[in-house]
């Protein structure tokens, strides 16, 4: 065989070589979207994070300042994966960053209640949670801290009618007592603390307002 006929043979059978390789190879999965801001006015910024499986929620922070000081902006429950930072100071620069959340929660309860039997998981979780009626529409919490390394304890609600728990007030590591100021519709709701763990941060992303 002439050798030019013998060099496009062999051209062509690595063309179809490398055809079927394509063909039969998965493809690459999705890369997880990352964390995000994005101006939607000048003085709005919209987040976007992705869902974490095993999160029990998330805890966003801000800061003015790339390297802080940074200041809690909201704890969120886990199936939230945006959130929007409204009426924001004109033409400044705003970081954020977002971590997971988890940790063992305690048993259930409503106020004046004893905690229902057989909700506290881990041997952890906070005991003895207790809701207490004080004035002013007030609620006063007590529990036993069974932790040793807790970030802090969160207090979740879930609000009558409504299906979930998510945060609503976290107080420092090795407290056992805290308040809250019921808002209208919060009567009969349904309590319980959670012994609080971070997972790790995301990256910083940062957006400068505009102007008013």
């Amino acid at each position: 065989m002439p050798t030019a006929a013998r060099t496009a043979l062999a051209a062509l059978a690595a063309l179809l070589t490398a055809t079927l390789v394509g063909c039969s190879s998965p493809s690459p999965p999705p890369t997880a979207p990352a964390f995000t801001a994005t101006l939607t006015s000048p003085t709005n910024v919209v987040l976007h994070w992705p869902a974490d499986p095993a999160a029990a929620g998330y805890l966003l922070e801000y800061a003015n300042a790339a390297d802080g000081p940074w200041t809690a902006l909201q704890y969120l429950p886990p199936g939230q994966t945006s959130y929007t930072h409204p009426n924001l100071i004109p033409e400044t620069p705003f970081y954020y960053r977002i971590r997971s959340f988890a940790g063992p929660v305690s048993a259930t309860v409503t106020a004046g209640a004893a905690a229902q039997p057989g909700t506290a998981a881990q041997q952890s979780a906070p005991a003895d949670l207790a809701a207490t009626p004080a004035a002013d529409q007030n609620l006063h919490f007590t529990w036993t801290d069974r932790s040793t390394d807790e970030a802090g304890f969160l207090l979740e609600i879930r609000r009558p009618g409504t299906p979930d728990f998510i945060p609503v007030e976290v107080t420092d590591p090795n407290a056992t007592q805290c308040a809250l100021s019921l808002l209208p519709g919060e009567q009969g709701s349904a309590f319980r603390l959670r012994a609080l763990s971070y997972g790790p941060l995301s990256p910083v992303v940062e957006r400068t307002t505009g102007k008013d």
